[in-house]
């Protein structure tokens, strides 16, 4: 495992001796941290790195709270990495010109600065021996030399970091070319971009497992009145079988698909989810709920399918129009769950997959007691959208 990477979707515990993010107490020696507990991968099940360059001891706290323990100094900072060493266990690595070397003296990294498409055609992936590569992109351009390193070295046996200088250039890196580069080195001395920056990675990370869906049992289907129902348009295009999660209670989400199928009246719109309500909740990363109401372009969501498989999207669009509204109620167990959805044929609930059975979504206009919906269950006590203890009655 390349220094700097993580087990996938496993959080390291931060040891008691460690402050909450902005005591940075860091005081006890060598805290219980293993190394190499925390990364992120991307679609292709791929390890990232994260490495951290400062000189800020709350930076670096905060940082080892969070499962980072690969640092990067400059020769004349050995004494602060023996210092920090001695707080906590890490692996220090020091930048001695363009090696990067670890404690032993072994090379572990080539430094590159890249200022100019001259650089950039230099850097030939056969050339390079050491276990790692990182670079510095000079000047305003970095979103396309970094799609450029990307192309360029793929299948390159080690890894490519690239220098960030903040959580967003971060990200930037992390997903060129939707594979993105092997890792980055955050250099910072800021705490709130450390902060950004693991919440980046837990979304991404949340991506990699799957939600639990339930199998529930339609037991009243209803038309209503009239309501404020909210189409949401992602910047996201979703297959057959995937949709969003949203229900009247947050305790119980109904998958609604999207409008990604053919129709013989309505062109397909398969970046468009026909939502709810504008009391409704929807599932957000993190964990969270938003109201519908709440959504707006720029905001992200969870796009979830019939197997539970999740990802994230960013909202670019959102349309509240005054539509006839049919009520869904469904049971499970003894619990009674519902939504109200606009009643059209080009809205419907995602259904359980059946061997030989290829449906995958009832529109609402069919739907009839007895059929069997997809439902996530969560806890429904809820403050700004984050889920709390506290006794709740829904009804």
């Amino acid at each position: 495992m390349a220094l700097g990477s993580f087990s996938f979707c496993q959080t390291a515990t931060p040891p008691a001796s460690v402050s909450s993010p902005g005591r940075a107490s860091c005081t006890r020696k060598h805290l219980a941290i293993k190394m190499s507990k925390y990364a992120m991968r991307d679609k292709k099940d791929k390890l990232k790195m994260v490495w951290v360059w400062t000189e800020n001891k709350e930076v670096f706290c905060a940082s080892v709270e969070r499962g980072w323990n690969t640092f990067l100094f400059h020769p004349k900072n050995r004494q602060l990495a023996n210092d920090w060493s001695s707080i906590a266990t890490i692996q220090p690595l020091f930048l001695e010109g363009s090696h990067v070397i670890d404690e032993q003296q072994k090379e572990v990294a080539i430094f590159y600065n890249v200022s100019s498409p001259q650089d950039l055609q230099t850097l030939k992936p056969e050339e390079i021996e050491a276990d790692s590569l990182i670079i510095s992109f000079q000047g305003e351009w970095q979103v396309i030399p970094a799609e450029n390193i990307v192309a360029a070295f793929q299948g390159f046996r080690g890894a490519v970091l690239a220098v960030s200088t903040s959580s967003t250039d971060a990200q930037v890196f992390l997903e060129a070319l939707e594979q993105g580069l092997d890792g980055v080195v955050l250099k910072v001395d800021k705490l709130d971009e450390i902060i950004r920056l693991k919440g980046y990675v837990e979304r991404r990370n949340a991506d990699c497992t799957g939600l639990e869906l339930t199998r529930a049992t339609i037991s009243k289907v209803e038309v209503v009145g009239m309501g404020d129902r909210v189409c949401v348009d992602l910047c996201s295009i979703m297959r057959p079988g995937e949709g969003l999660l949203v229900g009247s209670f947050a305790r119980g989400l109904f998958l609604v698909h999207s409008e990604c199928l053919e129709t013989n009246y309505i062109a397909s719109r398969p970046f468009r989810v026909n939502a709810g309500p504008v009391h409704a909740y929807v599932a957000v990363p993190g964990g969270k709920t938003s109201y519908l109401s709440e959504l707006c372009a720029g905001k992200e969501v969870l796009i979830v399918d019939q197997n539970g498989s999740q990802r994230t999207a960013t909202v670019g669009r959102v349309k509240i129009e005054s539509r006839p509204l049919i009520l869904v109620e469904a049971k499970e167990g003894d619990e009674t769950y519902n939504i109200f959805l606009q009643n059209a044929e080009t809205v419907g609930l995602i259904c359980p997959s059946r061997d030989n059975d290829a449906k995958t979504v009832i529109p609402v206009t069919s739907l009839k007691v007895g059929d069997e919906v997809l439902l996530r269950k969560q806890g429904g006590a809820r403050h700004t959208g984050i889920e709390i203890t506290e006794f709740i009655l829904e009804k």
